[in-house]
């Protein structure tokens, strides 16, 4: 059976994510969606997804073809369920289609064509961009016993102050020295060759992605996720950052979501509880205004590649797209369009030459090339998003 992930119908929910990446590599918990589903099946997926992003992430067909929609995290019940499909088959949830076997993957999906076996087991999805912190405990701990059942963490130095050690792991190369770890609310996952330095605090669930730092005197709570090669400093509350995104100063950061290659400057801050208690709304770019998350603690919504200077403060249900730089003082709107340069005082348009430029020189810093298939998906996103912009 060859696997594919589909971005399903909510793909437009979580933007500004997915300007750049299909569902299925989304990130939440300790492994992306995709990755979640390659280890429960054990097969390499492809995706099915916008037209712009296929050179990156590719369409792999087959004879028969097990097509998983990427909203929905795998379990044992559900992937025992979508293991017994055949051709012509479809799983589904009351009217949502959770997956379906096909000879042709690429030609559209009928669902008139398709037998429907319903799906009554336990589910979680990501639906909305807020899931991904909101669910991102539940899926932290499905995670953790994942990949640690039936092994052995590296040895937790004896330099460190241990609350429920049997349920913090280290992998090999990691490293961790003169800080409290209370995994009693929670997991804490170490990934190959990261490392928590000296003095910081941790609250379970954690996790700490490959070759990611925690900077001396961090103060973590969780459920949170900070993904492979991540720097993190200062106050952080229930949020993930995908992958190669910095927060490495103090400053608050709470119930938000970085995509990759973002940059917070020191001491930003950004504000998850409105003053008067309010449910927190936040852009919808189906809809293109405000929608209610139905959630009273919301901060930050950042797309890949964006930045900001010191002293920045987001206020509560902000989004900014991909690849904005904003800086100055004063609070900028609560929707940040995509290649926006400026704060407070008024945004221009962040000209892609300049962006590319910005873009090279942080990746280059990892060893990782601005390569052509990048570069397109971003010139296609400047355009996707020109109608948001002012300037």
């Amino acid at each position: 059976m060859n696997l594919i992930l589909s971005d399903g119908i909510y793909r437009d929910n979580l933007l500004p994510f997915t300007f750049t990446r299909p569902v299925g590599a989304l990130r939440i918990g300790i492994l992306t969606i995709h990755e979640k589903w390659q280890h429960w099946l054990q097969l390499e997926p492809s995706f099915l997804t916008e037209a712009y992003l296929n050179k990156k992430f590719p369409l792999k067909g087959a004879k028969e073809n097990l097509v998983v929609n990427a909203s929905f995290l795998p379990n044992e019940a559900l992937v025992k369920a979508v293991k017994d499909l055949r051709v012509g088959q479809m799983l589904v949830a009351g009217e949502e289609i959770i997956a379906y076997v096909t000879e042709t993957p690429d030609a559209g999906f009928e669902a008139s064509k398709y037998s429907a076996l319903a799906f009554e087991g336990p589910l979680l999805t990501v639906k909305n961009t807020w899931d991904i912190f909101s669910k991102n405990g539940e899926a932290l701990e499905a995670d953790f016993e994942l990949l640690t059942k039936g092994r052995q963490s590296q040895p937790i130095p004896e330099s460190n102050t241990v609350i429920n050690p049997e349920r913090i792991f280290l992998e090999e190369g990691a490293k961790v020295s003169c800080s409290i770890l209370n995994a009693s609310t929670g997991p804490i996952y170490l990934g190959k060759n990261a490392e928590i330095l000296e003095g910081c605090i941790i609250r379970g669930s954690l996790a700490l992605g490959e070759g990611a730092v925690l900077k001396m005197g961090a103060k973590i709570y969780g459920p949170s996720t900070f993904g492979p090669f991540c720097k993190v400093g200062g106050e952080v509350n229930n949020s993930v950052l995908f992958a190669y995104s910095n927060k490495g100063h103090e400053g608050f950061l709470g119930n938000s979501v970085l995509g990759e290659w973002c940059n917070l400057g020191a001491d930003t801050n950004t504000s998850n509880l409105k003053n008067n208690y309010a449910p927190v709304r936040l852009w919808d770019y189906r809809k293109e205004g405000f929608e209610h998350t139905g959630l009273q603690f919301c901060g930050l919504m950042m797309g890949d590649h964006s930045k900001c200077g010191i002293n920045t403060m987001f206020n509560t249900g902000t989004v900014i797209g991909v690849n904005a730089n904003i800086f100055g003082s004063g609070y900028p709107r609560n929707f940040v369009p995509s290649y926006s340069w400026g704060g407070a005082s008024g945004f221009t348009t962040y000209r892609t030459n300049k962006a590319f430029e910005a873009a090279k020189a942080m990746m280059a810093r990892r060893q990782v090339d601005f390569d052509e298939n990048e570069q397109a998906i971003l010139e296609h996103v400047f355009e996707l998003t020109q109608k948001w912009r002012k300037a």
